[in-house]
């Protein structure tokens, strides 16, 4: 068993989330930064969908009852074993009775803590995600929970620590794909997006980041009918400014879609702190992407 003594500002549990059930209205979910979710899953030997825990600006403490193998990755933030600090990227034994802290970060938003084996908990439509807009799946993590430990394990643990590179409190550059209605916008607006210095905002969480900045002139105007949209859409509604939208993103929106994030740079967008700045770059547009 894993106990929960903190929690910092929100926990979750993750895995690779529940895909294919849009139809449905269920939306992917999972973890919010999937290659920091996947290598912390690598690092302690266990399989790809091995649920997590998913911890928001730090705070996350654990007591273990048992001796296990546990990792830590995502944001660049302290990781701190009975009062010792040790490393993130990395295999780290714990013993019965041992307390994991992970403080707030420097740079990046969440982290990701691994054990060998994973979280045993009951799926639910094929995941064991927290998806924080529904409800599905398992409840926030709150002081006082204790956590199984499965059997979800694949081989060995191949790596002591993996050679990662920290996220940066710097300015964030992401590459867009233009569309589906880039058309609603017109250049000039298209020149703003990849103009302008964006910063995001503190009404940011996992459903989706708004972003400060310049207003995106319209060059349509009336409703648009909702339509699908996907995780990484810049969606832009009445005030202009763009909402990144993340893992517990909506399935259907009624606003349009400017561009939608490169997929290899939405953990980017996930680990930008409040206040930080935010750089578009137009990277081809949805009628030309193979």
């Amino acid at each position: 068993m894993l106990t929960v003594l903190a929690t910092g500002p929100l926990t979750t549990i993750q895995d690779c989330g529940r895909p294919g059930h849009a139809a449905m209205g269920v939306r992917h979910s999972g973890a919010v930064d999937a290659a920091s979710y996947a290598l912390a899953n690598r690092l302690v030997g266990n399989k790809r969908n091995a649920a997590a825990l998913e911890t928001t600006f730090g705070g996350l403490m654990i007591r273990s009852s048992e001796a296990v193998e546990v990792a830590v990755t995502g944001s660049t933030a302290p990781v701190v074993l009975n009062g010792r600090p040790e490393g993130r990227n990395a295999v780290l034994v714990l013993r019965s009775g041992d307390m994991l802290t992970i403080g707030p970060p420097t740079a990046g938003v969440r982290s990701y803590l691994a054990v060998r084996g994973g979280i045993e908990i009951p799926q639910v439509l094929g995941s064991r995600s927290t998806d924080t807009l529904s409800g599905i799946g398992p409840a926030v993590v709150k002081v006082g929970d204790t956590m199984a430990i499965g059997n979800q394990i694949d081989g060995h643990p191949l790596l002591d620590q993996a050679p990662t590179a920290d996220f940066s409190s710097a300015e964030v550059t992401l590459r867009v794909i233009l569309g589906p209605r880039n058309d609603w916008f017109g250049t000039s607006a298209i020149d703003v997006l990849q103009g302008s210095a964006w910063t995001s905002t503190n009404h940011s969480n996992r459903i989706g980041m708004r972003l400060a900045g310049p207003k995106l002139p319209r060059a349509q105007y009336g409703e648009l009918a909702s339509e699908g949209v996907v995780n990484g859409a810049l969606q832009v509604p009445p005030t202009g400014r763009p909402t990144i939208f993340l893992a517990d993103h909506p399935v259907t929106g009624g606003y349009p879609v400017i561009a939608v994030l490169r997929t290899t740079d939405i953990a980017l967008a996930a680990q930008t702190q409040p206040g930080q700045v935010i750089r578009f770059v137009i990277d081809g547009d949805i009628g030309t992407v193979q």
